[in-house]
């Protein structure tokens, strides 16, 4: 019993993705058709429709799952110690002058090697 459950579930599901689908294409559609008139009307259309395909798709098996991963992953987000603006500004700075003296230690090998060159080319 609950194998044909789980079928008839997916059958349902693959019907979901199909209106999806048919309405991100109405929306791609109907944004085109409607060119002439104000873009406003066509974005705020496009996103009524868009959202609404969302909502189909989230009573979706996978979009259950990727519903319950964005909450999942929004817990471990506040989870993180942030640096504070004191620690990232040294960081950056201290990055910044690595890349400096990188870069200097690049051009000085550059102009030695194209010296080196030149001198055996004549």
């Amino acid at each position: 019993m609950n194998a044909q459950a789980k079928s008839s579930n997916t059958a349902f599901d693959y019907v979901k993705w199909f209106v999806v689908i048919a309405l991100v294409a109405a929306a791609i559609g109907g944004n085109y058709y409607f060119a002439a008139e104000s873009l406003i009307f066509r974005v705020i259309g496009v996103l009524v429709v868009l959202l609404l395909a969302l909502a189909v798709a989230i009573t979706t098996e996978k979009g259950k799952a990727v519903n319950r991963l964005r909450k999942e992953a929004w817990v471990e987000v506040r989870k993180v110690v942030w640096p504070t603006r004191q620690e990232t500004v040294q960081t950056t700075l201290v990055v910044i002058g690595f890349v400096l003296v990188v870069a200097l230690i690049l051009w000085a090998v550059d102009s030695l090697l194209g010296w080196l060159v030149s001198l055996v080319i004549g």
